[in-house]
């Protein structure tokens, strides 16, 4: 029975009923529309926010918002002041009106000694100025002597058209002497503030002239804003189309950007920057090639050593395996100065803070190495004043001096003059190695601290030289808060001079922060 009343899903009749369920084509196709279509419009609107519109654009808005908000601000100022002065003065005009009106009544009274109507009628058509201005006269019980409507026509039906506003209404009284034989109203028909068509029309086209000027002053304003922002971005985009150059590996690339403002500045320390950095990749590139060849240099004599010792071609003795152990050692002292320069880089090596006489450790020193200087054939002198004292590590001073004499010796040619002084000024103590060996021009002064610089390729490698003394020099100077300078002539040797403050004068300082610390505690207390 259940087998009997089930129906098979695979069957026919089952498949009209999965096709009712399943979405047309169609159907498919208007959503991926509707879909499609929400997505174009969350982009467009997401394109108009604030912070995705270019830098041209937003100053241009800014110059437009700027000019609207003046402008509003300006309509509405205008707008209440002239208003309320030009509402004034139609009124007042209004008012003179009927005063005038008045005296010339006044005049009709005095001689005839009554209102006469006519004589009335013809003052008070005189002072209608235009059709839309009425006016009203009364005698001295409020009876009303002559009336007119916006048509200008007298009433004699009793009504009136008198607002019954007294704002609305300017008024003044017909007088003989000192009594009051009558009165004049007057009202602009159809107006809650006594002014007529054409004083209507002269205001309104003053509103339109300040909103149209308003308008151009936000069109002009935009224009500008426009103008002002492409002139002030096109330094910036030369500078972004100069950095993505140098993204690209381009390292010649520059801004060329010149003048006195902040942004030719950034450009100027942007050129700047991308020179040291091509410079660096060339000393880069230098050292790659250079660590390759003083490396490869004694790596290949050791192979070719032992190799020949284990082929039998070189006995293997003293000899020998002396000229293996000193290949091994320049390969030492190329690694060893190498790890020197990172340590002292990365300030992985705690430095000593000691009070170190500057004239007693240089003689040391030079002592040590006179023997040395002698045997290149140099002649070496030494200078100190007394007690220079100096807060620092004895060891990396050391080690920065034998650098500069060391550097001295290489670049001097027999015969030559090595002058080691340490002197005392106002707040330094200096330290100068003098030579007159080749010395070197400006230009190369300026990069004789870098790291892997040689004035001299050949000769600095024939001597075993690196190119990276200086820069441990200057790393050592740096960490005990001096500074080192050169000076020189190509040819006519130069002078290394390197300045740490006096320990006297870095004591004076720490007392004189301290006391200014106490100080300000002390006055705090005070207080």
């Amino acid at each position: 029975m259940d087998s009997e009343t089930t129906t098979d899903q695979n069957t026919p009749e089952a498949a009209p009923a999965a096709d009712e369920k399943r979405p047309s084509n169609s159907e498919e196709n208007f959503a991926s529309e509707d879909a499609e279509e929400t997505k174009r419009k969350r982009s467009f609107f997401s394109r108009l926010r604030w912070a995705n519109l270019t830098y041209v654009t937003r100053i241009a808005l800014s110059f437009a918002m700027i000019a609207a908000l003046t402008a509003i601000i300006s309509v509405c100022v205008v707008s209440a002041v002239w208003g309320q002065y030009f509402q004034a003065y139609t009124a007042e005009n209004i008012e003179s009106l009927a005063s005038t009106a008045a005296t010339r009544i006044a005049l009709v009274y005095e001689n005839s000694g009554e209102l006469d109507s006519e004589a009335v009628e013809t003052i008070a058509m005189a002072a209608e100025v235009s059709p839309e201005v009425s006016i009203k006269v009364l005698d001295a019980a409020g009876n009303t002597i002559y009336e007119t409507s916006n048509e200008s026509a007298p009433r004699g039906d009793g009504t009136s058209f008198e607002p019954s506003d007294p704002a609305q209404i300017a008024g003044a009284k017909i007088k003989v002497g000192d009594k009051v034989v009558g009165s004049v109203r007057m009202w602009v028909y159809g107006s809650d503030t006594l002014m007529n068509k054409l004083d209507r029309q002269f205001r309104d086209n003053s509103y339109a002239a300040l909103i149209f000027a308003g308008l151009a002053a936000v069109a002009i304003a935009s224009l500008f804003g426009m103008v002002f922002a492409r002139r002030l971005v096109a330094p910036i985009n030369r500078l972004t189309r100069t950095a993505a150059a140098v993204k690209a590996g381009k390292l010649n690339a520059r801004s060329n950007l010149t003048g006195e403002d902040e942004i030719a500045h950034l450009g100027e320390t942007f050129d700047a920057m991308i020179a040291s950095v091509e410079n660096d990749r060339k000393l880069e590139q230098r050292l790659t090639s250079d660590v390759a060849h003083e490396l490869r240099t004694p790596l290949m004599s050791i192979q070719a050593n032992m190799e020949a010792m284990i082929d039998g071609v070189y006995d293997t003795d003293e000899e020998h395996l002396e000229r293996v152990n000193s290949e091994v050692q320049r390969l030492s002292r190329l690694v060893d100065a190498l790890l020197k320069l990172s340590r002292l880089e990365n300030r992985s090596n705690p430095m000593k803070q000691n009070v170190v006489n500057l004239g007693e450790l240089i003689g040391e020193v030079v002592q040590t190495h006179e023997q040395f200087v002698t045997e290149s054939g140099l002649t070496l002198t030494f200078y100190t004043d007394d007690r220079v004292l100096v807060l620092g590590d004895s060891d990396m001073i050391r080690q920065a001096v034998v650098n500069l004499i060391s550097n001295a010796v290489r670049y001097t040619p027999e015969g030559g003059r090595i002058d080691v002084s340490v002197r005392r000024s106002t707040a330094m103590a200096n330290i100068a190695v003098s030579d007159t060996g080749i010395g070197l021009s400006p230009e190369e002064a300026k990069m004789v601290f870098g790291r892997f610089w040689r004035a001299d390729a050949g000769r600095a490698r024939a001597s075993g030289g690196l190119g990276i003394g200086l820069a441990v020099v200057k790393e050592i100077v740096d960490r005990h808060k001096g500074w080192i300078g050169v000076e020189g002539e190509t040819g006519k040797g130069a002078t290394f001079t390197i300045h740490i403050p006096l320990y006297e004068d870095t004591i004076s300082r720490v007392r004189a922060r301290s006391n200014l610390q106490r100080n300000r505690i002390s006055d705090r207390r005070q207080s």
